[in-house]
Parts: structure tokens; sequence; C-alpha cells
């Protein structure tokens, strides 16, 4: 018996000794080392055997500013609609102002693997640019661009703009007929960009028109700032303008001031007639469900980039759309659809 307990004894202090040799396998609580390497490149859809595609918004303004951003959004949502929820992961990071968050934001989302990261704004270029080489098997896009980084050595970028000026001068022509004191007025925002384009083409549009018209073009610097949009179309309706349009996010504060007024809109970019639909005469929609899916069908072939894409009118990626609350002249909306016949012939040059 004094022999068993003994023997009890020494085993277990044996495997006490065992068990203290072990390695824990409980997880480290220290912070891991710091690196300054590149993530390693994300696998393309291409090449997984399942899982959804996946695509990352990256936008300076909200996902429902009813202009720019909205516009790309709808887009996405109606092909994620099309293809269903389990076929497309979409991610949104919105009112990235600045351009240091979204680059982050930018280099995060290919870390985790989304296949097409959209930077929605000329200002994350260069950043958008230097993640772009540490990912090659990412796809990238921007707008409004025609620089898909070939000439820095990258083939995983695509980028897109839009012929603002052609929905610019249908609007145009549509105002100047519509108007009865003779004045327009315009709310730009910054005088660059597809902002610009639109603005001179609503002028032209305006002036072939009616040459006796008298067009107010006012920029307001920013492209979020409400409060100096509803200032400056106050200023234009002030001045005589009856009829009014604009450019960016902004446009929210001036078609508040055209509501208030009693003035008309003319809109772009993404339709703005749920905001005002006693105002809003039609809107230039920006259409960019073709140009998403021929970005994915690329990169799922194996081609990441490369390619630039551009909405005109001849190729549906501009839409004019008229409010159906605002019961529009039929000789104004003859006029415009003439106009729209004429810049897709090539009869008719939007800007002067």
């Amino acid at each position: 018996m004094r022999r068993s307990v003994s023997t009890l004894i020494v085993l277990l202090f044996v495997a006490a000794l065992v068990l203290t040799a072990c390695p824990s396998t409980t997880p480290a609580t220290e912070a891991p080392a710091a690196t300054t390497e590149a993530p390693a490149a994300a696998t393309p859809a291409s090449a997984a055997a399942s899982g959804p595609f996946k695509i990352a918004f990256v936008l300076p303004s909200t996902r429902t500013d009813l202009a720019w951003g909205q516009a790309m959004y709808d887009g996405l949502i109606a092909v994620q609609k099309e293809m269903g929820e389990d076929k497309l992961e979409i991610a949104v990071s919105d009112n990235m102002l600045q351009v240091a968050d979204a680059a982050a934001a930018i280099r995060d989302y290919a870390s985790e693997g989304y296949n097409l990261i959209i930077a929605h704004g000329t200002q994350y270029g260069n950043s958008m640019f230097d993640v772009a080489k540490d990912f090659p098997e990412t796809s990238f896009a921007w707008g409004t661009a025609t620089d898909t980084g070939a000439d820095k050595g990258l083939k995983n970028v695509f980028a897109y703009e839009a012929n603002a000026q052609e929905g610019g001068y249908v609007n145009g022509v549509a105002a100047a007929l519509l108007s009865k004191s003779g004045v327009l007025g315009v709310v730009g925002p910054v005088e660059a960009g597809d902002a610009k384009l639109y603005i001179d083409g609503f002028v032209n549009g305006a002036k072939v028109t009616k040459p006796d018209i008298q067009v107010n073009v006012s920029y307001t610097g920013s492209f979020g700032d409400t409060a100096l949009a509803a200032e400056a179309a106050n200023t234009h309706i002030k001045a005589g303008a009856d009829v009014l349009t604009g450019s960016a996010q902004q446009v929210v504060g001036a078609i508040g001031a055209a509501k208030d007024q009693g003035a008309n809109w003319f809109g772009t970019q993404s339709d703005q007639s749920s905001l005002a639909p006693e105002a809003v005469v039609a809107t230039q929609v920006f259409d960019w469900v073709a140009v998403v899916k021929d970005m994915m069908a690329l990169h799922n072939a194996g081609t990441f980039g490369g390619k630039a894409y551009t909405l005109t009118l001849a190729n549906d990626g501009l839409k004019i759309v008229w409010n159906p609350g605002f019961q529009a002249p039929d000789d104004v909306k003859a006029a415009a659809d003439k106009a729209i016949q004429g810049i897709k012939d090539g009869s008719i040059k939007p800007l002067p």
C-alpha cells in the first residue's frame, strides 16, 4: 500500500512537469510589432471559387446627395438588385472630405480583398494610384478622369467621366423656352470638371435658342455648401431669373430657394424632382450601370484596368428625365428632343 502511494505521487509529479513544459494555447496579449511593408495583394474575384463580387465605394459627399454621389450609388444598387445581394456585395465610405481619410479607406478595402474600389472624386487620384501599385490584381476606378495610370506603369485602374455639356445644352434649350422673364440663373460650384462642362453647355443651348436671353452665372467655390448655393439662387431670382440650374451636392440649397420663390429648376447628375416636384422641370441623369457592369466583367476576365469610360446621350449614359409632377409645355419637350437627336447625330455641338 505504501509503495502504491509512493508510485502515485511520482506519477503525478512527472505529469505536472510535462504539463509545465507544453506551450500555452492562449493568444498573446502583446500588440504586434509595427510594419511599414505594404499589405499583400488581394485575391481577385475571378480566381475565387465562390463568394460575391465585392465593390467598395468611397466618396466625399453622402450617398444620397441628389447629385454626383447618388448617381453612382444608384447605379451600384441597380446592378446589385439585378444580380442579387448574394452575388454582389457593396461597401460605402461616404463623407470622406479629407483625402487622407479616403486614402486609408481605399487601402483598407484593398487589404480586405475587395475586387473593385471606386474612388469617386478627382481629389483622390494620387492616393488611389499609390495604393493601386501595391495591389496589382485589385481593380480601382476614379472620376471624373481619363487617366488610367498607364504612364505610371499601372494596369489596374479604370477612369470615367461624363460629357455633361450634352445634357447641359438640352436643359439650356428648354430653360430658354420656358422662361418668361428672359433671365436665367446658374449656381456653379467650382469652375472645373463636369460642373463647368455642364454650365458651358447650358449657356450655349440657351443662347442658341434665344440669342437675346440673359444668363447670369455664379460660382460658389464649394461643392457642398448648401447655404451659399441658396444665397446665390436668391440673388439670381432678385435679378429677374425665373429659371435656374446648377451642379454638385450644393444645389439642394439652391433648389430649396427656387421652390420657395416660385422659380423653376433644371438639374444634372441625379434625379432631383423628389426634392421639389413643383419646381424641378427635368434632370440630366448620369447612368453608371453599364460602366459598372463592364468593369466587373473585365475584372473577372483578368483585365483589371486600363479603360476609360465616357457617358454620352448616344450611349444612353446620359438621360434627360422629365419630372412627371411638372407639366412642361409640349413645344419645350419637342425642342429638347430635337436637341438630343442633333447631339446624337453630330449636327449640334454642345459647346460653343
